[in-house]
């Protein structure tokens, strides 16, 4: 009887402990597409960002839980998103995954005084006014920017085409600073066609624009799902420039149904190999295709690098789960300009306007898979 009774006082101390570890652990919102047409992007960073916690927690410091919730990449969406994690106790957010979504929230967690950190959120005004609102990823201007320089740099082409969506502040906001640099280097662009969300089916009309200005290489400032069937109808039409992508078009290999032979050569300007040789990127990419099936995106690895830059933030600011998110933030936002993270996507500081200091890299996809750049 007393071996019983002990056995049942040692199961009830582990479950007690166990709940006193969930209670302590401090809750990180997670939102972004987990279903719909950007699935890819929410889903990778909900692995991310898992996968960063789950390492963190085995450490035995700080205990972090991951709250993810799906917008579809909407902002209203993403708004109540943002309320049911705050409901459910989250202290901080790392959303949202898509810009238009992460416009809706970042207004509402600026009133409301809830630190956010976005992975991926690219649209320039998303921090612009907002001093608690943080990103891991480059802004669309920064993107373009460095889009044309890398393009210049490695003298890739003088004549460019660019096909963009001019229904998407993302993809417009790409193409302006892009188009401004490109005239600032002497890259000349023969050709601009735009297309809408409710004409992204056919594109033998931009494509044939492209062709006949002998466009040598075409920027893509798009998504991936429009620049899949970029691809396969240029292929169709006998035309085969250098394709020149940023970072929405980087999920295009795990697109359902895509022929990888169509993506060889295309080249994206990203922060994050998934073939880099170094231990850290090795060690992401075994866990992530262990656990999830697939080699990881750039979200992924922003989602990684999202959730160690916020436990370097927690640790220096003090947060515990016990603090409310309203009193969490100003301690962050201090924290945020101190803390330096050596992660995936580079080593990486902030300053009092949220942007990220970091250097950007290209990929270029060989044999379906992403390869650094030389």
């Amino acid at each position: 009887m007393k071996k019983i009774l002990a056995i049942a006082l040692a199961l009830a101390m582990m479950m007690t402990a166990s709940f006193a570890m969930a209670e302590e652990a401090i809750k990180i919102g997670v939102i972004g597409p987990m279903t719909g047409p950007y699935a890819v992007y929410g889903l990778a960073v909900q692995y991310g960002a898992q996968i960063a916690a789950e390492e963190i927690n085995a450490q035995g410091g700080i205990q972090l839980e991951i709250l993810a919730a799906d917008d579809q990449g909407d902002g209203e969406l993403g708004v109540n998103a943002y309320n049911d994690l705050l409901d459910d106790g989250a202290n901080i957010m790392l959303a949202t995954v898509t810009s238009g979504s992460c416009l809706a929230v970042s207004d509402v967690a600026y009133e409301e005084r809830v630190f956010m950190l976005t992975p991926s959120g690219s649209a320039d005004a998303i921090t612009v006014g907002k001093d608690n609102i943080y990103r891991v990823c480059f802004k669309d201007s920064a993107q373009g920017l460095a889009s044309a320089q890398y393009i210049a740099d490695h003298k890739l082409a003088t004549k460019i085409g660019v096909i963009y969506n001019n229904a998407l502040d993302y993809s417009i906001g790409i193409y302006n600073s892009f188009k401004t640099k490109a005239a600032e280097l002497g890259l000349e662009i023969v050709a601009e066609a735009a297309f809408s969300d409710d004409t992204n089916a056919d594109f033998s009309v931009q494509i044939s624009k492209m062709q006949e200005a002998g466009a040598e290489l075409v920027f893509l400032p798009i998504y991936y799902t429009p620049a899949s069937l970029i691809l396969s109808q240029s292929a169709s039409a006998g035309y085969s420039p250098i394709f020149f992508g940023v970072d929405g078009m980087d999920g295009i290999l795990t697109l359902e149904g895509f022929d990888k032979t169509l993506a060889e050569g295309v080249m994206l300007l990203t922060p994050f190999s998934a073939d880099a040789e170094d231990e850290l990127t090795r060690n992401f990419v075994a866990t992530y295709q262990a656990k999830y099936g697939e080699i990881p995106n750039q979200f992924a690895a922003d989602a990684y690098d999202g959730v160690y830059a916020l436990k370097a933030a927690i640790e220096l600011a003090g947060i515990t789960a016990d603090t409310a998110p309203e009193d969490a933030c100003d301690p962050m936002i201090a924290a945020m300009q101190q803390i330096e993270v050596a992660g995936l996507t580079g080593t990486m500081r902030w300053d009092a306007t949220g942007e990220v200091d970091k250097t950007p890299t290209a990929v270029v996809i060989k044999d379906g898979v992403y390869v650094g750049a030389k």
